[in-house]
Order: C-alpha cells, then sequence, then structure tokens
C-alpha cells in the first residue's frame, strides 16, 4: 500500500500490506475515525456493503472503512463482540467472514496474502484475549487445560503460517501460560 506519511502505526500497516488499488483515500482519512488511543495493527482492501474499502485491524476493533467522493461508510468490529473469524480464499483473492454479535458480515475481494495475514492475526487476539474457563468437558482433560491448550495451537499455527513474529510468539504464548 505504500509509504502515505498519516500516522506511524498506519504507515507501517499499510507497508505491510503491500500494494493495493483504491485505498489511498481511506488510508488518509483513517485518523478522523479510529478511536481515542486505537492502534492499526494491520490493513487490506476489501468490497463490503456494495462498495471497495479499507479493511483496518486495530487494537480496538476490526474496521471496514469506504470514503467515497459522495458517501462514506463505516462499520466496525469491536473485538470484544467477535465470536470467531472464516478466511476462504481462491488463488488471488479471498473472503474475510467475521461473526459478532449473531450476525455475519463477508468482506469480499481481499487479497490472499493480506488476508491470511489479518485473520490470523485476529484469530490469534481472540484466542488471547479469551480467558474465561469453559464447563466442564467430555473428556479427562480440565475445560481450562483444554482452552489453554486451543490457544497455544492455535498461536503455533499462526507463527508457522507467518503471521505473528517469533517475539510475538514468545510473548503471546508468555501470556497464555501465565492466564493458568
Amino acid at each position: 500500500m505504500g509509504k502515505y506519511n498519516v500516522r506511524p502505526d498506519i504507515d507501517a500497516a499499510a507497508e505491510k500490506a503491500g500494494p493495493a488499488i483504491g485505498s489511498r483515500r481511506e488510508i488518509e482519512n483513517l485518523p478522523s475515525v479510529l478511536w481515542a488511543g486505537e492502534q492499526v495493527d494491520m490493513l487490506a482492501s476489501g468490497i463490503y456493503g456494495g462498495g471497495n474499502g479499507l479493511v483496518a485491524l486495530t487494537n480496538m476493533r476490526l474496521v471496514f472503512f469506504r470514503h467515497g467522493m459522495m458517501s462514506q461508510k463505516l462499520e466496525d468490529f469491536p473485538l470484544i463482540n467477535v465470536s470467531s473469524v472464516q478466511w476462504s480464499a481462491g488463488i488471488l483473492m479471498g473472503t474475510l467472514s467475521v461473526f459478532s454479535s449473531g450476525n455475519r458480515a463477508d468482506i469480499k475481494s481481499v487479497a490472499k496474502a493480506p488476508g491470511e495475514a489479518l485473520s490470523g492475526r485476529l484469530r490469534m487476539l481472540l484466542a488471547t484475549a479469551n480467558t474465561q474457563v469453559a464447563p466442564p468437558a467430555w473428556g479427562g482433560m480440565p475445560a481450562g487445560a483444554q482452552d489453554v491448550a486451543s490457544r497455544l495451537a492455535t498461536l503455533d499455527q499462526l507463527r508457522v503460517a507467518g503471521a505473528i513474529t517469533d517475539t510475538e510468539y514468545q510473548e503471546h504464548r508468555t501470556a497464555i501460560l501465565n492466564s493458568i
């Protein structure tokens, strides 16, 4: 997506995302829709609600933002309300499906590499944020241990997929283990 000189976190996220078409206006206007203290982690372009726009993953929410000449669209999914995320892809493009508050939002035509990375990062954020202990399960392993094992497995998958760095992996692994 290039260098925009908007804000350091937005510029870094745009650089990680790579080339994108039709996102310049959204990137330049993104600070106007961010909350106080909100930091942008990842960006991608996609189509949602009939228009091409910007998908931004922040430390607080997933945002779809379209800033057109005649209209704007903003839809956000606070991370606390997101129950799961699904990524499905073809050769070049994919669809990011976000399940939040009983609804499903499909963001289509997301480039494969940034879409995979964004969905993996979102899964990791959801896994590390989930510190509730489930009721006892059917197996011999206590529910809390199952939750920790599941979160560690997800974290391992993210590292193998390259969605997180080794440093991020170690930090999140330590946080998960400290939650026991």
